[in-house]
């Protein structure tokens, strides 16, 4: 995992029905024929308003105790620890991440397209990268050494011109004292240090023996020319095996992955980020052996125009072999489904009631409950009015054991009726979970503040 090295715990919900379900499941629903509506270059289904998927909740277990992510900042996560965010990166050290796969229902999708992701490398496990480096590195030996060579080769001729007389003496001296000298002695001293007969290894390299000090003889000079030589002949033989297939000679193997694709929502999200979960095999691993890879990488709004996202995930082991690979997208911490989500089902608005109704009656066996909204679609005005000082109230809804709100009252008992055609038809557009009677759906009476519905 990317700097994260996390423990993983997988959770996995009671109910999950829907993993062996069809959408004929919902076909009973009022879906109403409509000409689909164009989201750039993907036709979607405008009466399906709602998508049920697997998604997975986030949480990372810190000094023992487990925080829900609520968002991600660059490739870290972002938790919420008593009102303040705190941002955990796995790069100062593993992380413990729990992640629950989840059944979940959302109004808000987003699509995407022209999804790639390949086996790549890390920048420091490039080829190119290393092979670069090789080339520089064999380059500045090169010029040192030859450096070296040279001036050890004047400076023989020099002391051994006679015709020179003192200068023949002082012909090292400038070598010899200052800082001058002591950055002059580590440049050379590894060169020099080590003259004397050029003796050749099993292989084709060459070195110098230790222990002579002369470095005026000609074996040294020469010794220094064929190591200096040999540096470059290197480098040219790492280039030419920068050629071969995946750069084996140069690299240990795929150590990342490389993953783009467009994207787009007709609901605009200011603040998604998008988790990567890959389950992964190690080459020499034992048999039925997984590991799981976590990634998380914020990314800029999206709108209803399609985008392009290009990343590249690494912390793989080298030459993994890739199991299985999900994308989920979130947005404020909250999930949205997309067209990759895993046993993803379009559902109209009276399927998804349905479906959120069966979830609600099957958590509450053998409770009794009061009715409360559970989803439904406000009037854009609203918002308007509400700042304007009306609706600001808790009303009294009737509902009946179908979910379905019916006359709305000033008090509990239902007793001083509101007559306001505006209120009357927000409500129609709500669905409750409807009151329970020992886990038993029946008529009853839903408190609806309007300020406080988000759906």
């Amino acid at each position: 995992m990317k700097g994260t090295g996390c423990a993983l715990r997988f959770v996995w919900p009671v109910t999950a029905f829907l993993l062996m379900a069809s959408p004929a499941l919902f076909a009973q629903g009022s879906a109403r024929a409509q000409k689909p509506v164009m989201l750039d270059e993907v036709v979607v289904d405008a009466s399906k308003t709602h998508t049920l998927f697997m998604g997975a909740d986030i949480s990372v277990n810190l000094d023992k105790d487990i925080y829900p992510v609520r968002d991600v900042a660059g490739t870290s996560w972002v938790i919420d620890i008593n009102g303040k965010d705190k941002v955990v990166s796995a790069k100062k050290g593993p992380l413990n991440l729990k992640i629950t796969p989840t059944l979940k229902l959302t109004e808000v999708a987003a699509t995407i397209v022209g999804f790639n992701k390949v086996a790549a490398y890390s920048f420091e496990n490039d080829p190119s990268v290393l092979i670069t480096r090789g080339l520089s590195q064999s380059a500045s030996t090169n010029a040192m050494l030859l450096g070296v060579s040279a001036d050890a080769e004047h400076k023989a001729d020099t002391a051994a011109n006679k015709a020179l007389g003192d200068a023949a003496l002082f012909v090292g001296a400038d070598s010899q004292f200052g800082d001058a000298a002591l950055k002059y002695g580590s440049e050379t001293l590894p060169a020099v240090t080590h003259p004397g007969k050029v003796v050749l290894i099993p292989g084709g390299s060459y070195r110098l023996p230790s222990g002579a000090t002369d470095f005026n003889l000609p074996e040294f000079q020469a010794g220094t020319i064929l190591v200096a030589n040999q540096a470059a002949t290197a480098a040219q033989i790492q280039t030419t095996n920068g050629n071969e297939p995946v750069g084996s000679l140069v690299t240990k193997g795929h150590d990342a992955m490389d993953v783009d694709f467009d994207i787009a929502s007709a609901h605009p999200l200011q603040n998604p980020y998008i988790v990567t979960m890959a389950r992964i095999r190690t080459p020499g691993s034992k048999p039925g052996y997984i590991q799981n890879h976590i990634y998380a990488r914020a990314l800029d709004p999206i709108d209803k125009h399609f985008t392009h996202v290009h990343f590249s995930e690494e912390g793989f082991p080298f030459e993994y072999e890739l199991v299985d690979f999900q994308v989920h997208l979130y947005n404020r911490g909250v999930e949205i489904a997309t067209n990759l989500a895993a046993n993803r089902v379009e559902l109209t608005r009276d399927e998804a009631f349905e479906y959120v109704k069966m979830e609600y009656v099957s958590a509450h066996k053998a409770d009794t409950l009061p009715a409360v909204p559970a989803m439904g679609r406000l009037p854009s005005e609203l918002p308007n009015r509400i700042a304007a000082g009306k609706y600001t109230e808790t009303y009294f809804v009737q509902v009946n054991k179908d979910g379905l709100g019916r006359e709305v009252y000033e008090d509990r008992l239902c007793t001083k009726k509101v007559d306001d055609a505006f209120l009357a038809s927000v409500v129609a557009g709500l669905r409750f979970k409807p009151a329970l009677a020992g886990g038993t759906p029946v008529d009853g009476v839903a408190a609806v503040n309007l300020t406080k519905l988000q759906f």
